[in-house]
């Protein structure tokens, strides 16, 4: 989940010449921010289900992860890998996961008891790998190790880098027709070159 800001150059670039590269336009026009929410499929390096709109709340990944869950109904485990924003500790998600097990689960009542009486509780039920959904939060300041923001420096530089928006709507359809180009001609697994070995300096 990220915000991406629509934004227009106010000139268009100085195309490139013999010794001289090519020169982007600094001064831009704010038309505001888009909320990209996508899921990177690690076994087959491709974006699963990819969601544009103006705001970031737990309804909108409720809806996104409903969305995502519908395109494999009959999967056994599904495994998410997310940071600890408060979204991804959310009541809605919890109450997903719980509506995934075959046995009802008393889930409590948000800020006062049981699953949903705080985020370390909310936490705990969904990093449970007992459960159909589990969640493998990522620790605090090491969001790199989820491989979504690998793709997302993809997507800055393939496209936003460089790119003008004329508005959000804009924004959003260049969005879109880039995950749907990058799923059929780029997309492959991502593969780590850290052998676990200590840094030294």
């Amino acid at each position: 989940m990220t915000g991406i800001q629509a934004l227009e150059r106010t000139m268009p670039d100085l195309t490139l010449k013999p010794s001289r590269s090519t020169r982007v336009e600094f001064e831009y026009i704010r038309h505001g921010t888009q909320t990209l929410i996508a899921s990177f499929n690690v076994a087959t390096g491709q974006i699963d289900q990819a969601s544009v709109g103006e705001t970031r709340t737990e309804q909108d990944l409720d809806t996104h992860l409903r969305h995502l869950l519908s395109q494999t109904p009959a999967a056994h485990k599904i495994h998410l890998v997310m940071d600890c924003l408060n979204t991804h500790q959310s009541e809605a998600l919890v109450r997903l996961a719980a509506a995934l097990e075959p046995e009802p689960i008393d889930l409590g009542q948000k800020g006062k008891t049981g699953i949903l009486q705080s985020m370390a509780t909310r936490a705990a039920f969904l990093s449970n790998p007992e459960h159909r959904l589990v969640v493998h939060f990522t620790p605090k300041h090491c969001s790199w190790l989820n491989q979504i923001e690998i793709w997302f420096s993809i997507l800055v530089r393939k496209l936003l880098r460089r790119s003008s928006f004329k508005s959000q709507a804009h924004l959003k359809k260049k969005i879109l027709a880039f995950v749907d180009y990058f799923n059929r001609t780029m997309a492959k697994p991502f593969k780590w070159n850290y052998t676990g070995k200590p840094l030294t300096s």
